[in-house]
């Protein structure tokens, strides 16, 4: 068993699942481009994203959960919205411990969504994803720029192909193009010093031993 962690605001994390008893999440375009809508919709409003990844059974996000201050009431869906009644009446730290929930909730309501379609669409029942979805705190700039690069590399690692470039549905493309997108992509090449380095790095091989613990198999 592990210990699940609370989503503070400010901290950074990895998170990551996989579909229960490694049954597959995506099985067509179509798929991969609803769960990144339900993720805009239900995730965007209570984090900042710098680096994603899905891959067939599972995937890989790294997010930072907004402050309080950030988070704009107004824009959080209407069962949101019903989840933070009394919001701005709470103390800083009740607040914080609301937020905290109800960003776990977020998490939970985009796997819980994406589940209904896809066992609808497939004809299948029951549970999709293991639950608890795992979570591991980013606590460190190398651990920051170590993970973003093992989770643009991850389709190779896992066969998916045999260039980081060419998969589809990660966000290397979003960071080197210069297409809007909502992903945070300058802090993400702020942290690489440059989009230079930051592609000169994903080249190199990386220290996969330094973060062996977050590898799904």
């Amino acid at each position: 068993m592990f210990t699940i962690q609370p989503l503070i605001a400010g901290n950074y994390y990895h998170i990551y699942n996989k579909g229960v008893n490694g049954v597959n999440l995506f099985y067509s375009p179509d798929n991969y481009q609803y769960f990144l809508r339900k993720y805009d919709e239900h995730i965007d409003p209570i984090a900042d994203t710098f680096a994603w990844c899905l891959l067939g059974n599972h995937f890989h996000l790294l997010v930072r959960i907004k402050e309080v201050e950030e988070v704009v009431i107004e824009e959080i869906s209407n069962r949101g919205r019903k989840a933070l009644t009394g919001f701005q009446t709470l103390s800083g730290v009740e607040k914080d411990e609301k937020l905290s929930q109800f960003a776990s909730k977020s998490f939970s309501n985009l796997f819980n969504a994406y589940a209904q379609a896809l066992n609808k669409q497939r004809g299948r029942q029951g549970t999709l994803f293991e639950r608890p979805f795992r979570r591991k705190l980013v606590d460190s700039e190398r651990y920051f720029r170590q993970l973003v690069v093992y989770i643009h590399s991850n389709p190779v690692h896992h066969g998916f192909t045999d260039n980081y470039k060419d998969y589809p549905w990660s966000s290397y493309g979003s960071i080197v193009s210069a297409k809007s997108t909502k992903l945070n992509r300058n802090q993400v090449l702020d942290w690489f010093d440059g989009k230079g380095n930051f592609v000169d790095t994903h080249r190199q091989i990386i220290d996969f031993d330094f973060i062996d613990h977050l590898v799904i198999e």
